[in-house]
């Protein structure tokens, strides 16, 4: 199946690196950040199998692990980052806007989270093994795994695991959000799921940096990722990116339409008002 990418605003001309200085810029924050996330990977592989031994399934610490990581990989690529909100307590997931490839650092830096992602990510270059060490859970479109995905699903869940969606099912230009789709909140509602399950929007807003287009952190359409990679690595000046975590929402007396649009709605209102901001 083809996946379905947002095309409704034109792609921005990508910057590329020109002269010693812009290519010098690439090597200063992305050799650190390749060594940072080297050194991640190669901590939590040992970690992982410790805590596999005393917490089974759980993350208790791999997934703060996983955090530390991102916030240092942000800060040597000299992105200002900043979170608002508290992280939810209890059993639940996150829905959250989805922007770029950078949501990955971005959201891990936030909170401890597991992402929920198409299957077709699993064999991009490079993306794929964040994902993997992360623990990503891959999903099929295929009708005929629906009641086995739905029990890993549920079972990641009771294990605490935080798993993170993207309701709108493709990325944008991170200046809008895009309509939710409810059946992705169907799981949620299944009766084997923990007591008080509830979801906490997120909404990430990046801002360009002065002078460059004010959707140069976004990745849509046809976006080549190994262009926008070094663009953003290439630029004189970082810009920044607001993370904010939005009340929870309780799962009891929902339904998968209603708990899609109160999710959209909060996310939408966090959007705007940080762009009201800039």
């Amino acid at each position: 199946m083809t996946p379905v990418t947002w095309r409704e605003a034109e792609p921005i001309a990508l910057r590329r690196p020109r002269g010693p200085r812009d290519w010098l810029r690439v090597l200063r924050r992305g050799v650190p950040a390749i060594l940072m996330l080297l050194i991640g990977v190669l901590l939590i592989l040992p970690l992982r199998l410790v805590e596999r031994l005393f917490h089974g399934p759980r993350r208790p610490w791999t997934g703060p692990h996983v955090q530390i990581v991102c916030r240092l990989v942000l800060w040597v690529m000299g992105i200002g980052w900043q979170r608002e909100g508290v992280p939810m307590q209890g059993p639940g997931a996150v829905v959250a806007n989805h922007s770029s490839w950078l949501d990955i650092l971005v959201f891990n830096a936030a909170m401890p989270v597991f992402f929920v992602s198409k299957s077709e990510v699993a064999g991009w270059p490079g993306i794929n093994i964040l994902t993997r060490v992360t623990n990503t859970h891959f999903v099929t479109r295929d009708p005929r795994l629906a009641r086995q995905q739905a029990e890993e699903f549920a079972a990641r869940i009771r294990a605490g695991h935080r798993l993170l969606f993207f309701p709108e099912g493709t990325s944008t230009d991170g200046r809008r959000v895009l309509p939710f789709k409810p059946t992705l909140f169907q799981g949620f509602l299944d009766p084997g799921l923990p007591q008080g399950l509830a979801i906490q929007p997120i909404s990430a807003t990046y801002h360009a940096p002065a002078g460059q287009d004010p959707r140069f952190y976004g990745w849509w359409a046809d976006m080549e990722l190994g262009s926008h990679l070094l663009a953003v690595l290439s630029v004189r000046h970082q810009g920044r990116v607001t993370v904010r975590l939005h009340a929870p929402l309780p799962i009891r007396a929902e339904t998968r339409k209603t708990l899609a649009a109160k999710s959209e709605a909060a996310i939408r209102k966090g959007l705007t008002e940080a762009l009201g901001r800039c």
